[in-house]
């Protein structure tokens, strides 16, 4: 019975460590000067965004991603700007 409490507590700091996005976000992907490069925004739900992320760095590896929260009308802090490699 012991191991219950110590389980749980476990439990909680493991995924106290996740990073979860709930919301609604629009991703572009720009060049060094700014100049937008995909025809049209993307759209993304939660952790949607490192997929569309990813997808932009492929198909413009040089580009600066911008992941905006639309609900908050503001880039999303620690993710953006996203640099491709």
């Amino acid at each position: 019975m012991k191991a219950i409490p110590l389980l749980l507590g476990a439990s909680l700091l493991v995924l106290g460590g996740c990073k979860t996005f709930g919301g609604h976000y629009e991703i572009d992907a720009v060049d060094a000067n700014g100049q937008k490069l995909n025809k049209k925004s993307f759209l993304a739900q939660g952790s949607g965004i490192y997929t569309v992320r990813n997808a932009l760095c492929s198909s413009y590896p040089k580009a600066t991603v911008i992941i905006r929260d639309i609900d908050a009308d503001q880039e999303l802090e620690g993710e953006s700007p996203y640099h491709c490699k």
